[in-house]
């Protein structure tokens, strides 16, 4: 091999690329049935979008950014998440001006400069969600809602949906002191340079990787010290949750990783991603819009790590069963009849796939070809004549007839109760 890809990435090639398609076709489905509408942000961005968005000491912008200079002297940044890109797209193309709540889509590659691991990679592909425009409790539940639907159509049971608030402003001012002062006394405890890491957004420490779970236990939780309309905020979305059937449990000590996050947090998790890999997360991030230049405006997203997805689907997903799409298979091994070929298989796509090989191997070795990818039907073209023989695969029989008959042919035998590609 003279190139390799770079460590931390990885090819999606069929058929687990089927497998992905099928994941991001339920995920789109789902999405479009809530009105959400499909939006294209670029994977670079001015830096200082992601500093500013997710937190100048955050892990992601000290560690994880992939940032250059452009030859314009610019400084330039992979997105490492897709907040902070739609939220810049919705003030840009000036959707904060049609009013109401906005409801976006995405799917595409981030990029984070971290240590690959099972369901980490460097680049990695997510499907998430922003609607903003709205501070409704009832819309935080109805995104956890959604999530969950999707993959319960993929075929999770039983996710563990885990929810806490990180509050707002009110509440989070007050908490900030308090919780630093808890952590400045147990200092002794931490690595050197933690405590000092943590200075300016203490909530961090309880997403941080090298503090261990028995420190954060002894720490104050934010939940214990919301303001009134924080606390009223989290009651009605538990209300709504429950209202909806969704099962979840409070984690008080969830606060999400980026500094944006206010309110509302969730993340959910299923038994075989392991206890730190969330299948999805999200939260409100209330004062996001106005940071990056907007009016006011309160807001909720979510992502979902397709890898992680793809992973830890169970054994009877449907989107596990999504093979490549039975085709129908145009054959023909010679010059005289492969504008014959490509003709005919041009007019059958009108019933779905088909595929004209072309390759000029054998009759044989062609049909046995499309027979091992799951063809149904086998057209071989051979000759200047206009004659065909069609093979149904499945009843192993075969005809030959006029290439005019084909169509109906194949169209008959789906009448008799088969499945016809």
């Amino acid at each position: 091999m003279k190139y390799r890809r770079p460590r931390g990435t990885h090819d999606i090639v069929p058929p687990e690329s089927h497998v992905w398609a099928a994941v991001e076709g339920v995920f789109a489905d789902v999405l479009e049935r809530y009105g959400y509408a499909w939006i294209r942000t670029p994977i670079i961005e001015p830096t200082e979008l992601f500093v500013r968005a997710v937190g100048e000491e955050s892990d992601i912008v000290t560690k994880e950014m992939y940032t250059f200079e452009d030859r314009g002297g610019r400084s330039i940044t992979l997105r490492p998440e897709n907040t902070a890109s739609v939220i810049r797209a919705y003030l840009e193309n000036g959707l904060h001006r049609r009013g109401g709540v906005q409801r976006l889509c995405y799917a595409g590659p981030m990029f984070r400069y971290d240590r690959p691991q099972a369901g980490r990679y460097r680049q990695f592909h997510q499907v998430g969600a922003e609607a903003i425009g709205s501070d409704a409790p009832a819309l935080d539940a109805e995104m956890i809602a959604m999530v969950v639907e999707a993959l319960g159509r993929l075929g999770f049971r039983g996710v563990d949906v885990r929810l806490n608030s990180v509050g707002g402003a009110g509440s989070r001012g007050p908490y900030r002191r308090i919780l630093r002062e808890a952590i400045d006394a147990r200092a002794d405890r931490l690595a050197p340079g933690v405590r000092e890491r943590y200075a300016d957004n203490p909530l961090r420490i309880f997403d941080a990787k090298d503090v261990d779970a028995a420190f954060k236990r002894q720490l104050p939780v934010i939940s214990d010290h919301l303001v009134d309309d924080d606390r009223e905020h989290f009651a009605r979305v538990r209300d709504a949750l429950d209202a909806l059937g969704v099962s979840y449990a409070h984690d008080p000590h969830l606060v999400r990783g980026l500094d944006y996050y206010t309110r509302t947090v969730f993340e959910i998790y299923h038994e075989d991603t392991g206890a730190q890999s969330a299948l999805c997360g999200g939260g409100r991030y209330d004062g996001l819009v106005e940071e990056c230049g907007g009016p006011p405006t309160p807001a909720i997203g979510f992502s979902a790590g397709l890898e992680r997805i793809v992973d830890a689907l169970p054994d009877d997903s449907p989107a596990r069963q999504a093979g490549a799409p039975s085709p129908l298979a145009v054959v023909c091994c010679d010059a005289d009849g492969a504008a014959r070929a490509l003709a005919l298989a041009a007019g059958l796509r009108a019933r779905g796939i088909v595929i004209a090989d072309l390759s000029m191997r054998s009759l044989r070795k062609q049909a046995r070809a499309a027979e091992q990818a799951g063809a149904r039907f086998v057209v071989a073209v051979a000759g200047a004549t206009g004659e065909v023989t069609v093979r149904d695969v499945r009843a192993r029989e075969e005809e030959t007839m006029e290439a005019a008959a084909v169509a109906r042919w194949i169209a008959a035998r789906g009448e008799r109760g088969e499945t016809v590609a």
